[in-house]
């Protein structure tokens, strides 16, 4: 219920903010004076905010929310040698990747996972699972760790934001397009915008919005097997390979909301076309990517 409660809040904030740019920028209808063609201006400036402004402001808060939808805890002091441990190879692979110290925190679940998240290189979160630490040798969770920071090395959530926003903003424009043209060619509507039009962009978006998550989950695919590689530059080939492996024995990798899924270590699992939608390519295809190197 917490989860939820801060996802439903989270979500409103943003789109108060939003709505506030809007009218700051002077943006408070699509079509154009006259009520019958579309102010392409402004739909372009709409979607930017919406589709842009959205995925950046959830990027933005994604280190607080990640804290609060896993519960996971700072390392302020570390509180025993497992702790110790952590945080000083956290420190040593971020200098070796040239990025500066990430917050390290341990979020509390029986499962194996860990992510990284944040908006800046050098101003990152790392966090891993208890189960992880408690499953893992310290070479498997060393390579684990060479993971996270070698994500936040790449600029990957930077640039996923970056993806997300772009193919949200196409989606925001194409399907008022498309509601505009159902509403005026075969509703005949002559001004404004009757309802074939909100129904019509509101099945577009959806439909749209699937086609554009695939575009996105692709790239989150790619971004895993550079992952990897990082990891195993950060910690050795065989420790990555042996951490995968083990994520793979255990068969139920720790189930992150679905707002962080895409920066965990492990995905689901996916046959046919649920594969398209998979955030991270099967542990075999990455196991396999590594020893082939």
């Amino acid at each position: 219920m917490k989860r939820i409660f801060l996802f439903l809040v989270t979500n409103l904030a943003v789109v108060l903010v939003l709505g506030i740019v809007l009218q700051l920028l002077g943006v408070e209808r699509i079509l154009d004076q006259q009520g019958v063609g579309l102010d392409m201006n402004s739909l372009l400036i709409f979607a930017a905010v919406f589709g842009m402004g959205g995925a950046f402001i959830s990027l933005a808060i994604s280190k607080w929310t990640a804290k609060r939808l896993t519960g996971a805890r700072v390392i302020e002091q570390p509180r025993n040698p497992t702790e110790v441990w952590l945080v000083e190879t956290v420190r040593r692979q971020a200098q070796e990747a040239g990025i500066g110290m990430p917050e390290v925190a341990i979020f509390d679940s029986p499962q194996v996972n860990a992510f990284a998240t944040g908006m800046m290189r050098n101003s990152a979160l790392v966090a891993v699972s208890t189960g992880l630490l408690r499953s893992m040798s310290q070479d498997e969770a060393e390579a684990v760790v060479g993971h996270e920071i070698s994500h936040v090395a790449n600029g990957d959530m930077v640039t996923l934001a970056l993806i997300q926003g772009v193919v949200n903003t196409f989606v925001i424009v194409l399907s008022r397009v498309v509601g505009h043209l159902v509403d005026r060619v075969v509703f005949k509507t002559e001004r404004g915008h009757g309802p074939a039009f909100w129904v019509t962009t509101i099945i577009a978006q959806v439909v749209l919005g699937i086609l554009a998550s695939i575009i996105v989950m692709w790239f989150s695919r790619q971004r895993e097997f550079r992952a990897d590689r990082g990891g195993a530059t950060l910690a050795g080939r065989h420790k990555m390979i042996a951490a995968l492996q083990r994520l793979k024995a255990a068969h139920e990798p720790a189930a992150l909301p679905d707002q962080m899924a895409a920066f965990g270590i492990a995905g689901g699992i996916g046959q046919g076309l649920k594969r398209l939608f998979m955030s991270h390519p099967p542990l075999e295809e990455r196991i396999a990517a590594l020893q082939s190197q």
